[in-house]
């Protein structure tokens, strides 16, 4: 049996709460109580430097009770406008449960397209990374209020696995209603054993997935499952844990029941292989020996190191730079697009605000979205 990890060995923890975890259907409210433990657990983890991010369902959930909607399916439009009052309602509790800590909370409301194309995937992942900067929680949530399609709300344990992968995660927890991965639904009077560890997610493990555990929380065990492939392949570990439980972090950190998926690969090293070999280049950045040297020494692409530039792409798009000779040296995610990129090459990182009008990167390629030739 693989060792179980510790939740204190890992750096920066994306943890997902669902609808039915944060709102009491029947009396129609917020459990400040249950939130304000899991708050107690997030500032110890954020007390000790790590980075903590939110993916939090119950927008649509808390404004049952606000507008008295009835229990049972909502349509698409009534689910859009409980979303809008809703969400509200939920920035304000998570804002003024962390500001108790001394801690600043910042709302994001993404939707699938927003982790999905890859220049809006960018500006969330550096509007992310700047809120981790300056010390803050960052509070992720779908935008029902612009959902095209049927608002699900286990959909969010998707959403976790990809902000995880974003963010160059090391652990995703995924909240529950239930305590881990059973090898079969556990009922009472049956002998369902939890799963401590899983390895690798296998066609076994996946068909051991039951159905959801309440009106709230739909999702169920296959969307975490999905999560789990989600974040596994990117080099992200999971755990599924209860979060009926007061202070749930701190119930993993001593040892509680839950259900840990692992990973081999490493966040960074899986996002550049998938940069390697994943995405189609669209352009070529010829560069000159002393982008070549720094490029290896672990810097970043600066516009002063480009010389000339091929294609036609966007911002975010993938790149192939060539050196001196020609040949392929890497690989990367570009920061502008071939017309403004066109502009700048050749000049100094402090010449771009006047050249293009606007302050943009101080790098072509950032060292994040590079992979070097010749290997990982």
């Amino acid at each position: 049996m693989p060792k179980t990890p510790s939740l204190h060995s890992f750096r920066r923890i994306v943890i997902k709460v669902g609808s039915s975890l944060l709102v009491d259907s029947a009396a129609g409210e917020l459990k400040r109580a249950w939130l304000a433990s899991l708050v107690d657990d997030i500032a110890k983890l954020h007390g000790e430097k790590r980075d903590v991010l939110v993916v939090s369902s119950g927008a649509i959930a808390s404004a049952r009770a606000t507008l008295k909607l009835p229990r049972g399916p909502l349509r698409l439009e009534e689910a859009q406008a409980a979303a809008a009052v809703g969400q509200i309602a939920l920035a304000r509790s998570w804002s003024e449960t962390l500001s108790a800590h001394g801690i600043t909370a910042g709302q994001i409301l993404l939707t699938l397209t927003d982790t999905e194309e890859r220049r809006r995937y960018l500006n969330a992942r550096e509007t992310i990374d700047k809120l981790l900067e300056w010390r803050a929680v960052p509070v992720i949530n779908e935008n029902d209020t612009v959902a095209t399609s049927e608002i699900r709300y286990g959909d969010n344990d998707r959403l976790a696995a990809r902000v995880a992968t974003m963010v160059s995660a090391d652990l995703l927890v995924l909240l529950s209603d239930i305590d881990g991965l059973y090898d079969k639904p556990p009922q009472p009077g049956n002998d369902a054993k939890l799963i401590p560890v899983v390895p690798r997610i296998t066609a076994e493990i996946e068909n051991v997935a039951g159905g959801s555990g309440s009106e709230l929380s739909r999702g169920g065990m296959v969307t975490k499952i999905e999560a789990g492939k989600i974040a596994t392949t990117a080099g992200v570990h999971m755990v599924i844990a209860s979060g009926r439980v007061m202070n749930p972090l701190k119930a993993i950190a001593e040892g509680g029941p839950c259900t840990w998926f692992l990973t081999p690969a490493n966040p960074v090293t899986s996002r550049k292989k998938w940069i390697a070999g994943s995405l189609e280049p669209r352009g070529a950045l010829h560069i000159d020996d002393g982008a070549v040297k720094a490029l290896r020494s672990g810097k970043s692409l600066l516009p002063a190191g480009v010389k000339r530039i091929e294609g036609d792409f966007g911002r975010g798009d993938a790149v192939v730079l060539r050196g001196p000779d020609g040949a392929e040296v890497g690989r990367g995610l570009v920061a502008y697009d071939f017309t403004d990129a066109d502009k700048i090459i050749g000049r100094s990182s402090a010449d771009v605000q006047s050249i293009l009008g606007f302050t943009g990167r101080t790098v072509m390629v950032h060292r994040d979205d590079l992979v070097m030739g010749g290997g990982i």
